[in-house]
């Protein structure tokens, strides 16, 4: 591994710290960052995101998606995971701290929406930093293509259900802007644009590309640490026990889940490089959809969009120990 990859985690700790200290010093410059976006959608991460996924979507073999079909076991955890555990968990979790353990810290109707920002990061599985997890886990491309693809189109029909449901809320609007243009901007255009690339270099000359732009994509995930820690700084400076109190359970969670799905793709017997991005799928979150839902319900100031910022905040260093993990049990897996 090149020193990028060695030290990823120092280097994500640098960029968290430079992030808050830089939103502090420079908050007019990450004002007009976060204006830089349409239906909720970052547009400056959308271009970091893109380029992490990038070198990914060259190396999807379209020959291997055919073979898909024969290994269902791992989209079949990943559905399981992602919409018959992950949200219900995640509002048993919600309940548990904010209406027992910390009910004497919080005043009930704060703790209540912090529930609610809660369950909208559970019912949104994650599309794009997917790619980016299966990458730095040597996760197969091709099956990583139809998980995903697979869990979006589930989406579109599950999340305003399960949602209703457990926020008690019937009239949850979908924001079909914010849903639709992130899986043309993480799905569909990466996609394209690797299989133009893949075409126009022959599969022999693609090995030397990815491992040209490869630190291009780990320099886009630092640079998204840094806008994401500095945009949200003077929340963590202004709030940082509650961002601690919903860190928590946030964390417990990811953990957990990766635990469960590990097990049993672990006793399913699924090749590492079908079972790491599995797993990946159902622990980390849609965050884009999750915040726009938050504030639509709830409000902009509201504890509910604080909750999916701080599931923001707490996802991409949680995630690389996740990935350090199953790269370390990579022999526990078959190949």
């Amino acid at each position: 591994m090149g020193i990028f990859e060695r030290y990823l985690s120092v280097w994500v700790a640098l960029a968290m710290a430079g992030g808050v200290i830089a939103g502090l010093q420079l908050p007019g410059v990450f004002e007009w960052v976060a204006g830089l976006e349409y239906a909720r959608v970052n547009l400056l991460i959308a271009i970091l995101i893109w380029l992490m996924i990038y070198p990914m979507m060259i190396q999807i073999d379209f020959g291997a998606v055919k073979e898909v079909g024969k290994r269902p076991a791992g989209i079949v955890l990943t559905l399981v995971i992602n919409w018959l555990i992950k949200p219900f968990t995640m509002a048993l979790l919600g309940w548990a701290f904010f209406h027992g353990i910390f009910a004497d810290w919080v005043d009930p109707q704060t703790a209540t929406e912090y529930i609610a920002g809660m369950i909208l990061l559970g019912v949104a599985p994650c599309t794009a930093m997917v790619f980016v997890w299966s990458q730095l886990t040597k996760g197969n491309a091709a099956y990583t293509l139809v998980q995903v693809s697979v869990n979006d189109l589930i989406m579109i029909f599950a999340f305003a259900p399960i949602a209703a449901f457990l926020l008690g809320v019937t009239d949850i609007q979908v924001p079909w802007e914010t849903l639709l243009l992130s899986v043309v901007l993480y799905v569909v255009l990466p996609l394209l644009a690797g299989i133009i690339t893949r075409r126009a270099l022959g599969p022999e000359r693609v090995g030397r590309v990815v491992s040209a732009v490869k630190p291009w994509s780990i320099t886009g995930l630092l640079l998204t640490v840094v806008i994401l820690f500095a945009l949200q700084a003077p929340s963590i400076v202004r709030q940082p026990l509650d961002m601690l109190l919903i860190a928590i359970p946030l964390m417990i969670q990811t953990y957990g889940i990766f635990a469960l799905a590990y097990f049993l793709a672990w006793k399913m017997k699924l090749r590492h490089d079908i079972a790491s991005p599995a797993c990946m799928i159902g622990t980390s979150n849609f965050f884009e959809l999750a915040v726009a839902v938050a504030i639509s319900l709830f409000g902009l100031q509201s504890g509910a969009a604080l909750a999916t910022v701080v599931g923001v905040l707490v996802e991409v260093p949680v995630m690389l120990s996740l990935v350090a993990f199953a790269n370390r049990t990579r022999h526990w897996f078959t190949d």
